[in-house]
Formats: structure tokens, sequence, C-alpha cells
């Protein structure tokens, strides 16, 4: 039980860093959810609308790859 504690408990502070990151990039006017290659679409009459951040997520994923990549180089 004590492995599924420490877990969660990493996972909480993953989360609250998440969202300390975000925080962040809206107070720096980070374009993220607004960049070229985000889908965005809104029927005519405006009570439907789509949207798809592809080129975020894109970019989240790079971001995510090399930061993780970084910390297992470091760990071995």
């Amino acid at each position: 039980m004590s492995d599924l504690g420490k877990a969660l408990i990493g996972m909480g502070v993953f989360v609250v860093l998440l969202g300390v990151i975000l925080i962040g990039a809206s107070k720096l006017n980070l374009p993220l959810g607004r960049l070229p290659g985000d889908f965005a679409w809104r029927s005519k009459s405006g009570n439907a609308s789509f949207y798809f951040p592809l080129a975020t997520s894109l970019l989240v994923s790079v971001l995510l790859t090399v930061l993780f990549w970084i910390v297992r180089a470091i760990r071995k």
C-alpha cells in the first residue's frame, strides 16, 4: 500500500506543477492553444463548435519527451 501512496503523492505533485506552469504560461502570454495548426471550427448558427489543438499537442509532446530524456540521462 505504501507504493500506491507514493505514486498518488507523486501524481499530485505533478498535477500541481503542471498547474503552476500553465498559470505562468498564461501570465507570459504564450500562445499555447492558439498556435498555427490548432483547429477551431464554429457552426454558422453558433450552436456547435469544435476545437482540436494539434500544434499545441505536438509541441507539448516534444517538450515532455526531451524533459524525460534529460531526466533519464541524469539518473543513469
